[in-house]
């Protein structure tokens, strides 16, 4: 693909070209030279098919994980967060050995290497919340217990200019990868001053269905916040809110 220089930019299709706007300006490129009949029925393009097949589960899936968690993505997510879930699941497909080409899932891949998974570039949880917590998940019960022990925010927390409060939220979800949906269960603290003096401890917990039978996700995310006067607004419109996968339970 190409750039479009100059000052009149085009979005559209003109002959065999195709004009479109990315995150990264205007770009343009050429149409494809072989028939969408011929790559789905020519046995010279089985290989692609079986590409296309994959990539195609590689979406699906990074849907089926990203959206039960919408609310909290909108909150703290970057513009390319979709395209690094994307990559990053398709690095679990190919840990699928058990499919064979072009059969190939993410549910069947290594799930583990989508723990840490951080959705905003701007507000890494590794960076922003520094003070060690805790996550436990029990299959049996289906309970999601996170502890943060007391500490001082200002020393712990790494928050952006103008934040006078914070809150942490806990959301967890089992992930069927064949539904059309799932859901997530979340729970959040009370907004909480960013100050120099030292926390309670803190303990949320969620109760996902007892027993499931399926992989278990669990996101953390730490929002800030600014008060005027007795209300608080969203910082920055929550463009360096911190959001990452704290735990992945395999069954």
């Amino acid at each position: 693909m190409a750039k479009q220089k100059g000052d009149v930019k085009t979005v559209g299709t003109i002959d065999d070209r195709t004009y479109y706007k990315t995150i990264d300006g205007y770009l343009v490129k050429a149409k494809g030279a072989v028939s969408k009949d011929k790559i789905l029925s020519d046995p010279k393009f089985a290989r692609t098919r079986e590409n296309m097949a994959e990539f195609g589960n590689v979406g699906k899936s990074a849907k089926s994980l990203r959206t039960p968690f919408s609310n909290l993505l909108q909150k703290s997510a970057d513009q390319r967060m979709i395209s690094r879930l994307v990559s990053q699941c398709f690095s679990v497909l190919k840990t699928d050995t058990v499919s064979k080409r072009g059969k190939r899932t993410v549910a069947k891949g290594d799930l583990s290497l989508l723990d840490d998974f951080e959705f905003n570039n701007r507000g890494l949880l590794s960076t922003t919340l520094l003070a060690p917590y805790t996550i436990a998940f029990t299959r049996t019960t289906g309970n999601v217990v996170f502890d943060l022990p007391a500490f001082i925010p200002q020393q712990e927390i790494s928050a952006p200019e103008g934040a006078t409060h914070y809150q942490v939220q806990l959301a967890a979800a089992a992930i069927n990868f064949n539904a059309k949906k799932n859901k997530a269960f979340q729970i959040a603290s009370g907004i909480l001053p960013f100050d120099n003096n030292a926390t309670t401890d803190l303990s949320l917990t969620l109760s996902l269905p007892a027993n499931s039978t399926y992989p278990v996700f669990v996101l953390l995310q730490v929002q800030f916040l600014a008060q005027l006067n007795t209300d608080y607004y969203p910082l920055t419109n929550g463009a360096f809110n911190a959001c990452a996968v704290i735990d992945v339970d395999i069954p």
